[in-house]
């Protein structure tokens, strides 16, 4: 049983292109009139997907959130390189024209020896990491150097369910795909010299694909590494985030939202015009919520507690539970999430975060 949220609670938003993840969190501090809101997990201004927001105690469950695995949807453009690695990035130039291009067979054979399971992979300079205490897309913006190491991720899923072969700007990232064409899927595309006569066109080839991966995978750079790996570059031209952890987009309490543009006079004297996120039932976002219990119960495995027990760990004091993984406990009768818990030593169970 689920209550109305008081003033705790977690929102899945359907993140809309073009705008933030902190501007979500701006539009959802407005509608609910609180400074107490963050977000689990960035997505980029060019993706789109599940984006969950906490506002008031439940913010203390995004750290969990952070660790859940995720599922995207993705085109990869292979033929191209942009400076960000996605289409919101200028367009790298390449050396020569690409002849011909590899099968679907090719690529899925590179997908499945080099880029499933755990492998090592080196984020994007234009990231959220932190330098030193500095972004590394505000280091990267300014033309400074950014070296980011490989870290160890985890590829549980990389399949690709459409291949489309045709022409694109060299000008403009992301453009639409012109005289797209599709062949078999053992068969490479050998690019017709005298078939593209528009003029800044180039062939590329592109990928549909469904990526289900651990904690700090970078799409992007999966799609910049496949490119390298085939001797091609390559960038994403669409990200759509599908799932975080137990948390969908297809779930009923989904909110969306969109994007309009905000014209304002800077510090400095200067107008300037940039998107904002707008939720599109702002008026009712509260009704769109997850109370405390409901938002732990999607975040982590829960424990039953008597109220003696919740009173013991709320002081502080271990519980006689015997537990394996980090839990929510919570009060059945009452719906009252007490605290978030972890395994003491056989037979007792700690509070490592308690809700009062």
């Amino acid at each position: 049983m689920t209550t109305k949220p008081d003033n705790s609670g977690l929102l899945v938003i359907d993140k809309p292109q073009g705008v933030t993840s902190h501007d979500v969190v701006a539009a959802v501090r407005g509608a609910l009139h609180m400074k107490r809101v963050g977000h689990a997990g960035t997505l980029d201004p060019m993706a789109t997907g599940v984006l969950v927001v906490g506002f008031g105690n439940a913010t203390r469950l995004l750290n969990y959130i952070v660790d859940h695995d995720k599922t995207y949807l993705a085109t990869i453009r292979l033929g191209q390189r942009t400076t960000t690695d996605d289409a919101d990035g200028e367009l790298l130039p390449e050396d020569g024209t690409i002849a011909e291009f590899p099968s679907r067979q090719t690529v899925e054979d590179v997908i499945a020896h080099h880029f499933t399971g755990r492998i090592e992979q080196v984020p994007n300079s234009y990231s959220a990491i932190k330098i030193n205490g500095q972004r590394a897309y505000d280091l990267a913006r300014e033309g400074k150097d950014v070296d980011l190491k490989a870290r160890p991720v985890t590829i549980s899923e990389f399949s690709v369910s459409a291949v489309r072969y045709g022409y694109a700007s060299t000008t403009c990232a992301g453009s639409p795909l012109a005289d797209a064409i599709e062949i078999a899927p053992e068969e490479s595309w050998h690019v017709e010299t005298d078939g593209q006569n528009e003029p800044n066109m180039q062939p590329v080839m592109e990928l549909d694909v469904t990526v289900t991966c651990s904690a700090g995978t970078y799409i992007r750079a999966l799609g910049r590494d496949l490119g390298s790996e085939l001797g091609l570059g390559g960038h994403l031209t669409m990200l759509r985030r599908i799932r975080v952890g137990r948390f969908s987009v297809d779930m009923p309490n989904v909110m969306t939202a969109h994007t309009e543009a905000k014209t304002f006079t800077n510090r400095e004297g200067i107008e300037v015009t940039r998107n904002r996120a707008v939720l599109d039932d702002a008026e009712h976002a509260i009704d769109h919520a997850l109370d405390l219990v409901a938002s732990a119960a999607a975040s982590m495995d829960v424990l039953p507690v008597t109220e003696q027990e919740a009173t013991d760990l709320r002081f502080g004091r271990r519980i006689a539970h015997d537990i394996h993984t980090t839990m929510a406990a919570y009060v059945p009768e009452t719906n009252d999430l007490v605290a978030i818990v972890e395994r003491a030593k056989r037979g007792e169970t700690k509070p490592v975060a308690v809700f009062n």
